[in-house]
């Protein structure tokens, strides 16, 4: 191929590539620059232009001074330590299960669990808020006497701090199941069933054939569902903010962002503190990304 011939080539593939990367830049690389641009100021509702006063590292030397931040921080790690495990193993059980059914009843077991995922989080949220009622949700009415007995009186799920952060988890559980259970269902397919049959013949047991080719063979794809829930699981925000906004003890980094520059108006708005924690959230959740990374290479 001539030097003019690839020249041509690569200048297509550019301009095809333009408008992702335009998007790309505007929306990801110079929000992530002025995010940590603010991180380092004094920049709140009433300074003078964007980004306020330079105050250096004392954003994130006041972070770690401040309870409110360090429980929302405790919290959202309790979250990602559930739900992340708990997503992945339910969904690999579900997916080893119905992946050799045939074609409709698959479908419908896809749409079954994905239907969750493509519904609004609104319409979810009022589902769930109903279920949890204190008066006549569903919860309520099945554990209580009238039902199986289990609790003696109604419990108000999201408004005690003994259940309500379980209950947002689980919430976030059934609505971050879905994506999984179908990747993992085209992952199974895709194994080679050569290996599969080699491995029978020489003995092997059901489970070291899943352990030592199925999941081998899976392993990308379970690195990307550790990625992406564990990525949804630090980012929780619209359930605490449709149920909870923060209270019983279910606060998050996500809604502390929020609240800091969005509510705090008294105080003026503390965008360059509420940048600070952005920050933070995302160094978390760039470390715990490369662990996982590194996890999965060493196997």
């Amino acid at each position: 191929m001539s030097r003019a011939l690839q020249r041509r080539e690569n200048i297509a593939g550019y301009l095809f590539m333009l408008p992702s990367l335009i998007f790309f830049l505007g929306f990801v690389v110079i929000p992530m620059i002025i995010c940590i641009l603010l991180s380092l100021t004094d920049a709140n509702m009433h300074t003078e232009g964007m980004f306020g006063n330079f105050i250096g590292l004392g954003n994130f030397v006041r972070l770690w001074a401040d309870k409110d931040f360090l429980a929302a921080l405790k919290n959202t790690f309790v979250i990602v330590i559930v739900s992340v495990p708990a997503v992945c193993a339910f969904s690999l059980w579900v997916s080893s299960a119905i992946y050799r059914m045939k074609g409709p009843i698959l479908s419908a077991f896809r749409c079954i669990f994905y239907l969750p995922v493509v519904t609004g989080s609104v319409a979810v949220t009022v589902v769930w808020a109903w279920m949890y009622h204190n008066y006549y949700g569903v919860f309520n009415y099945i554990l209580g006497p009238q039902g199986l007995g289990l609790i003696e009186g109604r419990i108000n799920w999201l408004g005690d701090e003994r259940f309500a952060l379980g209950c947002i988890i689980l919430i976030l559980f059934t609505t971050s199941v879905g994506q999984p259970i179908v990747l993992y269902v085209s992952a199974l397919g895709n194994v080679d069933q050569t290996l599969i049959e080699a491995a029978e013949v020489d003995g092997a047991t059901e489970f070291q054939v899943f352990w030592k080719v199925k999941w081998a063979q899976m392993l990308p794809t379970t690195l990307y569902i550790l990625v992406i829930t564990t990525i949804n699981s630090f980012q929780c925000f619209a359930l605490i903010q449709l149920l909870t906004k923060g209270g019983a003890g279910t606060d998050t980094v996500m809604y502390r962002i929020y609240w800091t520059a969005f509510k705090l108006t008294e105080q003026a708005g503390h965008f360059g503190y509420a940048n600070a924690m952005g920050v933070v959230l995302a160094i978390f959740i760039g470390l715990l990304s490369a662990v996982q990374f590194k996890l999965a290479k060493e196997k």
